[in-house]
């Protein structure tokens, strides 16, 4: 007997959607950031303040979202600005590929950082504006759930790619692993552009205020959300310090290969998979500030076991710290993202997002900017401080605020 297709509801389509955009973006990003992103710059010729410099100004770029987010609210809708603005982020990533065979070697380096900054300008718009829209898209008492189970399943491809990305740069090391790298993220760019169009355009709650700083002062005006936020500000300062240098310090300082680097970095995504899955179930119990402070002692601990080097081999050390940051920082970004959309007035919601990301983001950005530098003063230090200093008493740092700061503001609210 023939049964009927059960008819998909709209709700449920469009958050297929949503995790079907994710599939290609996981890809490119993969590809195009994290290890494979430290590689790419060091083949161009990048020093250690330059891939500091690197990691950190795409978060800079946040501040510009406070603009974006009174800007938006004249849109009745919102999905043009969405497709035009991550339209313009995705082709200059992708263009930063060419460099090599566009421009001279002496070039690489400035011309990287002016397609990359473009790329990641166009993203401050894109990025408010999809946060905005996928707030709408998934409901309240769903969204612990859907986006644990969501990012379970992007990470897992993430991890696989990371794999795949490393062998190849072990194969074919140099130009030709990364133009092999670049192709595959071409591929996946168009991908991912074609599925926007299928995301749904909701009517849009714009704010109560129609002037700029009425509407700045609604989240500074809200004390347990600026207190919170200036706290995980100050904590990502510390955090970026060392952990976006991860790659740097395994490549360049203790001379692992790309295939280890990226083992490691699967090894971080696979314990954050199972971290989101855990995460999503317990963001239904308890707060999404309460939860936050449960991850921080995990990132501080990541940090603080690079001194294990003193006593243990490499490896296992390396391995230790990356499964310990996969569970924190899976948590903490997961958690920071519906504390964002969650624990905000809905028609006010463009801009607590965009003040949230602003002072994390410059926060983010003067850090790996100064751990660069630290790194770079480093080279005629002792082997031991090169190695695992500095990240190991970044990390006492880290748990020290989370024993007395942390524990005042997040458990307190």
């Amino acid at each position: 007997m023939h049964k009927p297709h059960r008819q998909v509801s709209p709700q449920r389509r469009h958050l297929l959607t949503a995790t079907w955009e994710g599939v290609p973006a996981v890809i490119y990003q993969t590809l195009l950031g994290g290890p494979f992103l430290t590689g790419y710059l060091l083949y161009l010729g990048a020093e250690s303040s330059e891939v500091g410099f690197v990691l950190a100004v795409t978060t800079f770029f946040n501040v510009f979202q406070i603009l974006t987010a009174f800007l938006i609210q004249r849109l009745q809708y919102r999905k043009k600005a969405m497709i035009v603005s991550t339209f313009l982020n995705r082709i200059l990533w992708g263009a930063t590929g060419v460099i090599p065979f566009v421009f001279d070697e002496k070039w690489w380096i400035p011309s990287f950082l002016v397609l990359y900054m473009g790329a990641f300008l166009a993203g401050t718009v894109s990025g408010i504006i999809w946060t905005s829209v996928i707030s709408d898209m998934v409901p309240s008492k769903v969204r612990g759930r859907y986006f644990g189970i969501r990012n379970t399943i992007l990470n897992a491809l993430g991890a696989v790619m990371l794999f795949i990305g490393g062998m190849i740069l072990d194969r074919y090391p140099g130009g030709t692993g990364f133009l092999i790298l670049f192709i595959i993220a071409w591929i996946a760019i168009a991908a991912n552009l074609s599925l926007f169009f299928l995301y749904p355009d909701p009517p849009f709650e714009r704010s109560k205020e129609t002037k700029f700083w009425p509407m700045v002062k609604k989240p500074l005006s809200d004390q347990p959300f600026i207190k919170s936020t200036l706290f995980l500000g100050g904590w990502l300062f510390l955090q970026t310090l060392v952990v976006p240098l991860y790659s740097y310090a395994m490549l360049d300082v203790l001379h692992i290969s790309y295939s280890v680097v990226s083992i490691m970095t699967v090894a971080q995504t696979a314990i954050m998979m199972m971290g989101f899955y855990v995460w999503g179930n317990l963001n239904a119990r308890f707060s999404n500030r309460r939860l936050l402070f449960w991850t921080l002692p995990l990132i501080a601990f990541s940090c603080l076991s690079w001194g294990l080097l003193a006593v243990l081999p490499v490896i296992p050390v390396l391995l230790l710290s990356h499964m310990l940051l996969g569970a924190g920082v899976g948590g903490f970004n997961q958690l920071a993202f519906n504390f964002m959309i969650g624990d905000t007035p809905k028609s006010e919601r463009p801009m607590f997002i965009a003040m949230y990301s602003a002072i994390t983001g410059l926060a983010s950005f003067l850090g790996p900017m100064i751990g660069g530098q630290v790194f770079k003063m480093m080279k005629d230090a002792p082997v031991w401080i090169q190695q695992y200093g500095f990240q190991a008493f970044v990390g006492v740092i880290m748990l020290l605020t989370t024993l007395t700061l942390g524990r005042k503001v997040l458990r307190a609210t």
